[in-house]
């Protein structure tokens, strides 16, 4: 049965693929056979063997370290606030650490760490798919460094970019999620699944843009070098990315706010007119979508509700919600709805990509700002083909 459901999601996921392509007659089906291999081999060892279950596990555990390690910091700052035992703050549980996690990002990418694992992991990626260097490049970087910082590091070839190009290294950017996220995801979703739909989504947002988005790069394309990390003393950059982890922290904090406020108030007027909570209304226009990714029927308008829920809002708010309600839910739409939740597919995302391209060239902004919702369409068929491929484990 888990086969059967496989089948159904990956044959949405390719119909509304197909729908949108900008090329039908050129769609990449041996390109998307190579990476789906990868997927199911890299899923395969991760969820069904011993080892990965405990090289799982042992990530896993890290990150909870890194997390208690930060604590050291956030308990110096804060560690005069009264809180009620048994009780936590999110700001300071789960955002906070983020500034911590930045750090060390920045440490790893001044000692050319980062550069290294990149540049080497896209060349054996492009090897391997042929998406192209730039591409492959990026689509690594992008889950590693994150953005809006990630489209620096090849700014000066942004503006020499068509417009497909352009659409693949965007996508690629909301499907993945930064390093510096993963140890917050992790105290609301289990580690396994976000350490496998990190892995995953690399490959769905490529495979993606195979149907979505298909073309060829030249035989001579040269693979991108990341900017040097070097040129400034190491405390100069060792502060600018704390200083942008904490913005990120105060930045995603006042999104939760606005938009867990905003959905409070949906809910509670939807329930004061029709009887019906907005959550659970746009759960069930999902719902169908749940079921071909292979959500048990039962769980699917839940489900639903959670991945709609991502799509207006973003991750965290849907997160938040789904640690609430995880006892609910069975272990097989735990682990696929955790996966889907596992990336940057939203409309709050679409902003930030436009404005970022826009930064460095106008001209290829305006070509985001164009091709948006397809771009939002693509990362989201990108989360539900890595949902997918987790639930034929379960």
């Amino acid at each position: 049965m888990n086969f059967v459901f496989l089948i159904t999601g990956l044959l949405f996921v390719f119909g509304i693929g197909w729908l949108v392509s900008s090329d039908r007659k050129n769609i990449k089906y041996k390109r998307m056979g190579v990476l789906f291999a990868l997927q199911i081999i890299i899923s395969f060892l991760c969820l069904h063997t011993s080892g990965g279950i405990k090289t799982l596990a042992s990530i896993s555990k890290f990150f909870n370290w890194l997390m208690a390690q930060a604590a050291g910091g956030v308990d110096f700052v804060f560690g005069g606030l009264m809180i009620k035992p048994g009780g936590s703050v999110f700001f300071l549980g789960v955002l906070m650490p983020i500034v911590f996690i930045s750090a060390l990002v920045g440490i790893l990418n001044y000692i050319k760490v980062l550069p290294f694992i990149i540049k080497w992991t896209g060349w054996a990626l492009n090897k391997v798919a042929h998406m192209g260097e730039l591409e492959s490049y990026f689509a690594i970087s992008t889950a590693i460094l994150g953005q809006p910082e990630v489209f620096l590091t090849i700014k000066e070839q942004i503006p020499k970019l068509n417009e497909r190009r352009l659409y693949t290294i965007c996508a690629s950017a909301m499907s993945a999620v930064s390093a510096a996220m993963l140890a917050s995801y992790m105290k609301m979703v289990p580690g396994k699944y976000v350490v496998v739909a990190v892995f995953l989504n690399i490959l769905s947002a490529l495979i993606i843009s195979c149907i979505i988005n298909p073309y060829d790069t030249d035989a001579n394309d040269e693979l991108v070098q990341i900017s040097k990390g070097n040129d400034e003393p190491f405390f100069q950059v060792l502060g600018t990315y704390i200083t942008d982890g904490f913005k990120l922290a105060i930045t995603v904090g006042a999104m939760l706010i606005g938009f867990v406020a905003l959905v409070t108030f949906l809910n509670n007027s939807f329930l004061a007119i029709i009887h019906i909570s907005f959550t659970t209304l746009i759960g069930y226009v999902f719902a169908p979508i749940a079921f071909l990714m292979g959500v048990p029927s039962h769980d699917i308008v839940k489900v639903g509700s959670l991945m709609a829920t991502k799509l207006i809002t973003n991750e965290f708010v849907a997160m938040g919600t789904l640690h609430g309600v995880a006892d609910t839910l069975s272990v097989k739409a735990n682990a696929i709805i955790s996966a889907y939740l596992v990336s940057f597919a939203n409309f709050g995302t679409v902003g930030i990509i436009t404005g970022s391209i826009k930064s460095i060239s106008e001209k290829q902004g305006s070509y985001v700002a164009k091709f948006s919702m397809k771009l939002l369409l693509g990362a989201t068929m990108a989360s539900i083909l890595t949902g997918t491929i987790v639930g034929l484990y379960f």
